[in-house]
């Protein structure tokens, strides 16, 4: 085997691995943690909304004092308009009443891009600090740091200049909620595989301390948005549109929704961050309809209308990863190796017939109990000796089987580094699989051991991972392999002597040649 420079991305959810050169790689910004302060200011300010701070914080204080519906505990998420405040205030009002007063650490917002087209991925921003006429709000650059670590998330900068989508939920927080750090997201166009990755990234970053706020509109209808389904009794037609799409979402209803929107042509902008949501919810959690109202309504015009919502969603964010042995119960044997592998290739093929992943009983594959250990995984596709594709996750949050069955469907088409696996290619690929013994900490450096253990370095928000078997492939002796971990996190190459902590972990490696 030719060799490889693996690069992981510590994340709960997934990772993605470096290699050989890429076959036709896409261009996508690298990611970055900004390590000085960098202000995001809106630019909604004296348009949108007043530039005046006690202006501003009337009007907010006003739509939140109108808001009538009681106020419900154990709030989780909200679903919230993005107009102007003169249209889509008054209803956002209701979803900031839910939360005023109440103590989260940090705020989610998840957004639809507006101007610029993503295909499966969330724009991170590259700032510190948010501000409005109402003050800076901090950005939580922790969490923001982890999901940078998932090919599915990266900074692009311009995807949060001029995007009114977050900033008009910003001042809303602002005077609801007083201190609080804010995780601005802007989601592209994502497919259902796409939908689900995000989703469970989030869901295990998430905790009781974390609101999520999806900023959405729902329908526009007119000639100024090219969606004229009817023509007549417009407002009705127009309620009953929006509801429909809210029934799917009040039942938690991923498949139905995205099915809606397909099937109507519902311009819904934020479809995809509502899926992501959806994607995300705690079974038991209950979706509570706050408000509804129309441009329309406002003006008294329904030409061209657009529709504004407020939900909240009550229950318990339930972010611990599952409970993983520890390494030295973690054992599988050949039969278990040869079952994944050829879960992988199965997935891999059904994937490219149906458009999405199969069950085991599907593939005709039974579970065994090795497969059903809790475990972290990645799958590496080559291709002509060539790396083709490599995504997996690190931290144990679900059986192994499972994890393999994602991550072979992601290695193969959600690797930005590549262009989409073909159907046609999937003959030639060879498979490899790496299981992951869950990371622990260990006092320094120098209790890492070269050959045996994959490591993760950790400083100053950073991190960067290597695979067990990188150091040996390239000759690297702990120093040198730490030089090149502290350059990957973007860290100067001495970083790792001083005030750097790090967490081990080993790896069973398998592939279709050598089980």
């Amino acid at each position: 085997m030719p060799s490889r420079l693996f690069m992981l991305f510590l994340a709960a959810g997934l990772t993605s691995c470096g290699g050989a050169e890429p076959m036709k790689p896409r261009a996508v910004p690298e990611a970055r943690t900004p390590v000085e302060k960098k202000v995001l200011a809106t630019h909604l300010a004296g348009s949108w909304f007043t530039a005046n701070a006690e202006e501003l914080s009337r009007e907010l204080q006003g739509y939140m004092d109108r808001a009538d519906e009681p106020v419900l505990e154990q709030v989780l998420a909200l679903i919230q308009p993005h107009a102007g405040y003169r249209f889509s205030g008054p209803t956002a009002g209701y979803g900031a009443r839910q939360i005023a007063g109440k103590a989260y650490a940090r705020v989610v917002v998840m957004s639809p891009s507006h101007r610029i087209p993503m295909r499966n991925l969330v724009a991170l921003p590259d700032a510190t600090h948010f501000s409005t006429p109402l003050g800076e709000v901090p950005l939580d650059l922790d969490f923001l740091a982890r999901l940078q670590n998932s090919p599915f998330f990266r900074v692009i900068p311009e995807a949060h200049v001029g995007e009114h989508s977050v900033q008009i939920q910003v001042p809303f927080l602002q005077k609801a909620l007083g201190a609080f750090q804010l995780v601005p997201l802007v989601m592209g166009q994502l497919d259902e595989n796409a939908v689900r990755g995000i989703a469970a990234i989030l869901r295990g970053l998430v905790d009781e301390q974390t609101l999520v706020v999806v900023s959405t509109d729902f329908t526009h209808y007119g000639p100024n948005y090219g969606y004229l389904p009817f023509r007549e009794n417009i407002e009705q037609n127009l309620e009953k549109l929006d509801m429909g799409a809210m029934d799917f979402i009040r039942r938690k209803d991923l498949a139905g929704f995205r099915s809606y929107c397909e099937q109507t042509g519902a311009t819904i902008c934020g479809r995809d961050p509502v899926a992501v949501l959806l994607a995300m919810l705690p079974a038991d959690s209950e979706a509570h309809l706050l408000h509804y109202d129309t441009s329309g309504r406002v003006l008294g015009d329904y030409e061209n209308s657009v529709s504004y919502v407020s939900m909240a969603f009550t229950g318990r964010w339930k972010g611990e990863p599952m409970s993983a042995p520890a390494a030295k119960e973690f054992t599988l044997d050949a039969e278990d190796k040869q079952a994944l592998l050829k879960l992988a290739r199965g997935t891999i093929e059904y994937y490219m017939e149906h458009k999405q992943p199969p069950t085991p009983e599907a593939l005709g594959i039974a579970i065994t109990p090795g497969m059903q250990q809790v475990a972290g995984a990645f799958v590496t596709l080559h291709q002509r000796g060539q790396l083709r594709g490599c995504i997996g996750e690190i931290v144990p949050r679900r059986p192994v089987y499972q994890a393999i069955i994602e991550q072979a469907v992601n290695a193969a088409v959600n690797d930005y580094r590549f262009n989409p696996v073909t159907a046609g290619e999937v003959a030639g690929l060879h498979i490899e699989i790496s299981v992951l013994t869950p990371p622990h900490d260990v006092k320094s450096y120098g209790d890492i051991v070269i050959g045996r253990h994959g490591m993760i370095l950790s400083k100053q928000g950073r991190s960067a991972v290597f695979l067990p078997q990188v150091a040996p492939e390239q000759g690297w002796g702990i120093e040198e392999t730490l030089t090149h971990l502290s350059l990957k996190a973007g860290l100067p190459p001495d970083a790792w002597r001083e005030g750097a902590s790090y967490k081990v972990f080993e790896a069973v490696v398998f592939s279709e040649d050598k089980v």
